[in-house]
């Protein structure tokens, strides 16, 4: 009689338990992330009445079985649905994310100042510190940073992303190596053919993200033969000064900013000037000039005895890097049968190239590796084979197709702006993607940063940060406006061995256990096994409403049956009672 009460009794608590799970789980249902819990019952042990006995051959009577009374019920146990995954909600925000499990339950890694947790819920914001945080509980979110040297993640104990300290707030700016010029030549474009030529802006950045402008002059030179050159005329700073012009006032050459280098190699030449020491005296003739493929210096003897001529060679040796020369000293005899001499002398090669005709000398070929400047050919005629400060651009006279520029098989210029300081880096100029046609008089012709068709080598000026975003493997990446992107951080994950066995904190958190596995402390990247990560969407609870109902109709009527069978109880007990009146 009275075990009856207390297993109604025991039964009334226990889903009394059951229905505040119920009620948990539908307090929830709204709960970002939030894993639904359910109860199973567990029955209590049982009082044995009598034991159980075998089968007696002797007496021929049969075995019975144990005579038990139940003792009630109890909780068997919680089991939270955590590998059961919520439905996905849009939310537009990139700093929402929501996991995807492929294999294994992943966890996000959140630290509360002194311990680590571990939660499914994915709504994050950027706090005051610049730290990546839980927007419920300001929980710093943990994972793994990255490698200055290599500008790779670097997968060791996890730590708190600060993704907008202030090393990530710019992108650091790229200096112009590329360039482009594109378009259609047309020889009877009036800018062609005028004095200026046909001007090109283009527009590069040096390694300190400052702006310049290089201005580039075409030029017609054979319009029968498709022939033009390409000259540079300035550069410009973002101020329109030109610093093109300081340099070349500063004694800067512009040769070595844009030029082209001929592959003809000539000796400097000499001023008579210099050498008319070299006049007759006595049986030495005038000076005749250069002799074979060497440097000698050539003069004659006459030995009035004999009546005879004499053709004599004193090397000449000259010192490039000075731009001088020395003559050795000279013996010859004279009229009188004595001995005459012409001391050493030494010179300075004249770089003069306004300098008539007639008034230098003309050097034969030459194996000087030196910088080659000008020369008067066999014909008298002044002709300059040193550097150019313009490229010969050349177009196919039957198809107006690109040939060459500057030299044949070449279909590029340095533009050598390392001339003007360590902030500059060299550009390379590809002219191939230009022609020549008839274009109703009008040159379209243009120069743009970096390569045909791409960004490459373009340049950048120092970038401020416009967006942060996070994909799918959980690596944070910086957007700026001058175009970078840059790697910032890499979101860990957490898995164990048995999810199931992490114990609810609250606030949406986990913490280990002895059942569950533990941290290592280093996590995991997601997409290992699969997984991924999507911004823009939450997890929502997976609480399903239709059977936490049904289970609060059954636990309810569970509820009744064993308040039904205490009521019951206590009419017994009031019958037996009633047999002493």
């Amino acid at each position: 009689m009275m075990r009856s009460l207390f297993s109604a009794v025991s039964g009334l608590k226990t889903h009394q338990t059951k229905m505040d799970v119920i009620g948990n789980n539908i307090a929830n249902v709204n709960t970002v992330a939030f894993k639904s819990t359910a109860t199973t019952f567990s029955e209590i042990m049982y009082q044995t009445v009598s034991n159980a006995s075998g089968a007696n051959a002797t007496t021929g009577k049969g075995g019975v079985n144990a005579r038990q009374i139940g003792l009630g019920v109890t909780t068997g146990s919680n089991k939270v649905s955590i590998a059961s995954p919520g439905a996905a909600e849009t939310t537009g925000d990139g700093f929402d994310i929501r996991l995807t499990d492929k294999v294994t339950t992943n966890f996000f890694i959140v630290n509360t100042g002194t311990q680590n947790l571990f939660t499914r819920a994915g709504s994050f914001y950027v706090d005051g510190a610049g730290n990546l945080a839980m927007t419920s509980t300001g929980y710093t979110v943990m994972g793994w940073q990255v490698d200055e040297t290599t500008g790779e993640i670097k997968k060791d104990t996890v730590s708190a992303l600060r993704i907008m300290q202030e090393k990530n707030l710019t992108s650091p700016p790229e200096a112009t190596t590329k360039g482009t010029v594109a378009g259609t030549m047309d020889k009877n474009d009036p800018d062609v053919i005028s004095k200026d030529g046909y001007m090109m802006n283009l527009t590069f950045y040096d390694k300190l993200g400052y702006s310049y402008t290089a201005r580039l002059a075409v030029k017609v030179t054979d319009p029968v033969t498709e022939s033009y050159t390409v000259e540079l005329a300035d550069i410009l700073d973002a101020n329109n000064v030109s610093v093109y012009d300081k340099y070349l006032a500063d004694g800067g050459d512009e040769t070595l900013v844009f030029g082209k280098t001929t592959t003809e190699t000539k000796s400097y030449p000499i001023q008579s000037s210099d050498i008319t020491y070299l006049a007759t005296q006595g049986n030495i003739t005038a000076a005749q000039g250069w002799a074979g493929a060497g440097h000698y210096y050539k003069y004659t003897t006459w030995n009035v005895a004999t009546n005879t001529e004499t053709v004599a060679y004193k090397k000449i040796d000259f010192d490039w890097a000075n731009d001088s020369y020395t003559i050795p000293e000279i013996t010859y005899t004279k009229n009188d049968g004595t001995p005459g001499t012409i001391k050493e002398k030494k010179g300075t090669i004249s770089v003069d190239y306004g300098i008539p005709a007639d008034q230098l000398q003309t050097p034969a070929a030459s194996t000087s590796t030196a910088v080659p400047r000008s020369y008067i050919d066999n014909n008298g005629a002044y002709v300059y084979v040193g550097p150019a400060v313009n490229y010969e651009l050349k177009f196919n006279k039957d198809d107006g197709v690109f040939s060459y520029v500057g030299a044949p098989g070449s279909s590029s210029v340095s533009l050598k702006m390392s001339a003007l300081g360590e902030n500059f880096s060299d550009i390379e100029i590809d002219f191939s993607s230009c022609q020549a046609a008839d274009n109703g008089g009008k040159t379209t012709l243009g120069a743009d940063r970096g390569i045909k068709n791409g960004s490459e080598g373009a340049g950048k000026a120092l970038g401020a940060m416009i967006g942060i975003s996070v994909n799918n493997d959980g690596r944070i990446y910086g957007s700026y406006d001058n175009g970078n992107t840059v790697l910032l951080g890499q979101i860990a994950v957490a898995q164990f061995a048995n999810a199931s066995g992490l114990e609810k904190v609250g606030e949406n958190c986990y913490t280990t256990t002895l059942n569950s596995g533990d941290f290592d402390g280093i996590g995991v990247e997601i997409a290992a096994d699969g997984s991924s990560m999507i911004s823009g969407e939450l997890e929502m609870s997976n609480v399903d409403l239709s059977t936490e109902f049904t289970q609060m109709i059954i636990t309810q009527r569970g509820f009744q049956s064993n308040s039904r069978v205490i009521t019951t109880s206590d009419t017994l007990l009031e019958e037996l009672i009633n047999l002493k009146r």
